[in-house]
């Protein structure tokens, strides 16, 4: 009477060998990366904008985290074109201020001792930045 089922049932538990799994430090390292990334990307963008010897040490200090992260892989960093309306600078040290403080958190739970000094350093000169320009 009824036609027995001859299709695995989709709501069937997925075989453990389906699908790549990651350990939680590589997980841990691929988010650190990330937000290490954005902000290399972000200071790059302020080297753009004020050019000084801080941003330029900096930006060096996060491609090498960024690159022992990746396994060797350096990131990718693109020149800074002049923009229309320019970005306001107090506003892309705050963005920085938090990318920093997201990749401290991330590098103090994977116990990078490296990567979270970098991160705490960046914090403190973004936020001493955004307080000079905003009082400018």
């Amino acid at each position: 009477m009824y036609e027995p089922i001859r299709t695995k049932s989709v709501h069937a538990m997925a075989d453990p060998g389906d699908f790549p799994h990651r350990s939680r430090e590589e997980e841990l390292d691929i988010q650190l990366a990330g937000h290490l990334a954005a902000l290399l990307a972000v200071t790059d963008e302020l080297r753009g904008l004020t050019p000084s010897p801080g941003l330029d040490a900096a930006a060096e200090q996060l491609a090498a985290q960024v690159t022992r992260l990746r396994g060797g892989l350096p990131p990718v960093r693109a020149g800074v074109v002049a923009a229309i309306h320019e970005p306001h600078v107090s506003g892309l040290h705050q963005r920085a201020h938090a990318l920093a403080g997201r990749a401290l958190v991330v590098a103090a739970s994977r116990a990078d001792t490296g990567a979270a000094i970098l991160a705490a350093e960046r914090m403190d000169a973004h936020a001493a930045a955004a307080h000079l320009v905003g009082a400018a």
